[in-house]
């Protein structure tokens, strides 16, 4: 049976995963109990503990919240967001490192997705015909010539 992650490891996972991310950042608007990250000022993964117990929070679509909140019990709708766009995720059964990195660059790429073309940096896990660069995108790609 896969080990649970506590809390503050999920925190660890996710904040190593945001800070490889291109033009992530980490700030502290919220107070010293809050890391927020950001791509080019916008928010795509917060923790925290104000609520008590070590919380990541991060941004989905509406299906995705409630696809993960019925199959993780530990997955919530987002504390202090919109509660159709943002899920929670404490310590619970089935949350593994790799839920935790996936969450995280699926987050970073919702909110990448919402910028300019031309104020983007490379998207992850996204290909050819979905609207995004993908990983390994030239230079030349943004040249419709």
């Amino acid at each position: 049976m896969a080990e649970i992650l506590d809390g503050l490891r999920i925190q660890d996972v996710a904040g190593a995963a945001a800070r490889q991310l291109p033009w992530s950042s980490c700030t502290h608007p919220f107070g010293p109990e809050h890391d927020v990250h950001k791509v080019r000022d916008k928010i795509f993964l917060m923790t925290t503990e104000a609520t008590g117990e070590p919380l990541i929070t991060l941004k989905v679509t509406p299906d995705e919240s409630e696809a993960l909140r019925e199959e993780f019990a530990s997955i919530r709708p987002g504390y202090h967001m919109n509660k159709r766009h943002w899920i929670s995720v404490g310590a619970g059964e089935g949350i593994t490192e790799e839920l935790i990195e996936e969450l995280v660059v699926t987050s970073y790429d919702r909110v990448v997705s919402t910028m300019l073309l031309s104020q983007q940096p490379v998207r992850f896990g996204l290909g050819p015909g979905d609207g995004g660069l993908g990983r390994d995108a030239a230079p030349d790609a943004l040249d419709p010539g």
